[in-house]
């Protein structure tokens, strides 16, 4: 594995290399000279990312692309649904495309379809060595944490991206494969692209603590900018796809938008931004309202590259919102409060991570990324107060980030199908043991023993004669007394009295947390109602046999899934329904509905908590069910589940 990742970070870093500069060269030839071979004129820059756009259409229409969707949010897919496999040749289409929307002007940045690239490169590894579905994951992060380190020549940032993003948990184990990735990625990288920092800044020193108060405020407003690029990247995103118009010249007419900003006098919406955001952080502009507008039309004009089909990342839109946003408030404290205000520079610095994080929802990615990009340690302070500021706001405003609210919307919740969240996904009542020996205060200790021995349990209930719940005695207890010699007495005088119980209605998570807390193996199962009515019991093989049963469970799952995404051509979608109180599926099993074979049903949340469904499972009001279908079969499994079409009613 530790050669696996080392190799993956070098291909990654390479790979990066080649995009990086082949983006690069697509932006010289479709702006730069292109621009000069039409003469200078303004059409050009309106034409421009229209003729991309139109490119880029019909680029991925033919290659149709397979598997999960573009960028960072096609990788979280991959990863809780698909263990980790990521097809190369939607890689390729969309990378690809990548090259010519930026090059052609499009909005948008380069760091999602690196990402794209590094996973790629870690998935095709795993599989080329048929390494375990786990390994296989952890290589896809360890790509992807490389590519990143690449891009940004930020290692550390990397590293956080892939555990807090991706993978949504820390692992020793595989933060250290993935540590080795970045850094091998990022020394590929500066080996050919240089190792000085993305940006320059003026020294900045904080003045005073009074200052603080402005970097609070700072916070605040890039929560509204971040939660505002979220809600109308979605949106756009929507409308497009809901538009009756050919997918493939969608992206033009994105792509027509974007030039007509840059035709109406605006042309640093433009690509990645990064020149533009270098330039002004170096010599920023006095006019607030103009950078104001820049934040705006930057805004829109990702939304609607992205949103319309275009390929890209966005990340750079989001830094480059930051920084527009911080200069301009950099400004007015800098009007207002000209004795203990930083250089403008400094604020662009700190709103560039407050607005990524209030994007992604990634706070440490957010505090080490502008810290690697300027090698400057000295705005650490602001920047952490800004980024814990505009986090807070903004999941007060809106729990997804700008990864995950599509996700969510088609049913997707990468962090409910993560392996550690099985134990969320298993109630007591469905792993305790039903029929279990008991024995009563009176059995006697030669009757326990014999008991013991012959079943090969560590521990049962002590009854009494109305069959209600006194205790527990284990086989410490009985080998405790016996180690004295003493095998005359009876269960009276070494059971345990009051025991650690748990409910049928319990996660095997919430019981297992308290039963370890007391290194207890097994305890007994009682009723809420009556807690001396005993209902079975949980122990430590029935939890283990119960998360095999489920995780094989989830492999089949994924198994159907790619199945049904084969078969159905890649047309199939998550679509999330609620059965509402009188439906026809409300008391029935999942395996006596009608629902059609290109089905499957993926999990259904019940009261806040996550069921993976089995052919046995019994359907409740309220129940939201999520399941993979293809278009046409939709209203059939809609009728099924919710006896009408989702939507219809109230």
């Amino acid at each position: 594995m530790m050669a696996g990742a080392l190799l993956v970070g070098l291909l990654a870093g390479l790979g990066i290399v080649v995009f990086r500069r082949t983006v690069d060269l697509a932006t010289v030839l479709c702006q730069e000279r292109g621009l000069e071979a039409a003469g200078g004129g303004r059409w050009y820059l309106l034409l421009l990312p229209a003729l991309g756009g139109l490119a880029v259409g019909l680029w991925v229409h033919a290659l149709k692309p397979q598997g999960p969707g573009q960028g960072v949010a096609g990788i979280m897919e991959s990863l809780a649904f698909h263990g980790g496999r990521v097809d190369l040749r939607g890689s390729i289409a969309r990378i690809v495309g990548a090259v010519i929307t930026l090059g052609s002007g499009g909005s948008a940045g380069p760091e999602d379809p690196s990402v794209q690239l590094g996973a790629a490169v870690g998935s095709q590894v795993g599989r080329a060595f048929r390494l375990s579905e786990g390994r296989v994951r952890t290589l896809v992060a360890c790509g992807a944490a490389a590519a990143l380190a690449a891009a940004f020549k930020a290692p550390l940032s990397g590293v956080f991206f892939a555990v807090e993003i991706l993978l949504g948990e820390f692992s020793a184990t595989s933060v250290s494969y993935i540590v080795v990735a970045a850094v091998a990625g990022a020394a590929a990288s500066q080996a050919f692209l240089g190792s000085s920092p993305a940006f320059a800044v003026p020294q900045y020193e904080l003045r005073s603590a009074r200052e603080l108060l402005s970097y609070f405020v700072l916070g605040c407003a890039a929560a509204l900018v971040g939660v505002a690029y979220t809600r109308l990247l979605y949106w756009t995103e929507q409308s497009f796809e809901d538009w009756r118009f050919p997918g493939w010249l969608k992206p033009a007419i994105g792509g027509l938008a974007v030039g007509a900003i840059a035709f109406l006098g605006r042309p640093e919406v433009m690509g990645d931004g990064y020149a533009t955001l270098g330039a002004t952080l170096r010599s920023p502009s006095a006019d607030v309202l103009l950078l104001l507008l820049l934040v705006v039309a930057k805004l829109v004009a990702t939304t609607l590259t992205i949103g319309s089909g275009g390929q890209g990342g966005l990340f750079a839109p989001s830094l480059f919102l930051g920084a527009m946003l911080g200069l301009a408030l950099g400004r007015l404290a800098n009007a207002f409060f000209p004795a203990f205000s930083a250089p403008p520079a400094a604020y662009g610095m700190v709103a560039m991570g407050a607005v990524l994080a209030s994007a992604v929802r990634a706070p440490i990615v957010a505090f080490l990324l502008p810290f690697e990009m300027t090698n400057d340690y000295r705005i650490i302070l602001p920047l952490m107060l800004a980024v814990v500021t505009s986090l807070v706001v903004a999941r007060w405003l809106e729990r997804e980030s700008v990864y995950t609210i599509k996700l969510k919307a088609h049913g997707i919740d990468p962090a409910a199908q993560r392996d550690v969240n099985i134990m969320r996904a298993i109630t007591v009542g469905e792993a305790m043991a039903r029929e279990y020996p008991t024995v009563t205060p009176a059995t006697t200790l030669e009757a326990l023993g014999e008991l013991f021995h012959r079943t090969g349990h560590h521990g049962f209930p002590v009854l009494d004669e109305e069959g209600d719940l006194l205790g527990i005695v284990t086989l410490q207890d009985f080998d405790r007394v016996t180690a004295a010699g003493n095998t005359e007495g009876t269960v009276e005088n070494i059971y345990v009295r009051d025991p650690i119980t748990t409910f049928p209605d319990e996660t095997l998570e919430e019981a297992v947390r308290r039963l370890g807390a007391r290194d207890i193996g097994r305890a007994p199962v009682v009723d809420r109602q009556n807690p001396r009515r005993l209902l079975g019991v949980l122990s430590a093989s029935d939890i283990s046999r119960a998360y095999g049963r489920v995780l094989a469970q989830r492999t089949e799952l994924r198994q159907r899934m790619a199945w049904a995404r084969a078969g159905l051509d890649g047309e199939a979608e998550f679509v999330e329904i609620e059965i509402p109180a009188g439906a026809p599926a409300v008391g029935k099993r999942i395996q006596d509905l009608a629902l059609p074979r290109e089905c499957v049903l993926v999990s259904i949340t019940r009261r806040g908590r996550t069921v993976i469904p089995r052919g046995g499972t019994v359907l409740r009001p309220g129940d939201v069910a999520t399941a993979f279908v293809a278009p046409s079969c939709r209203p059939a499994m809609e009728r099924a589940l919710a006896g009408r079409r989702n939507g219809e009613g109230t």
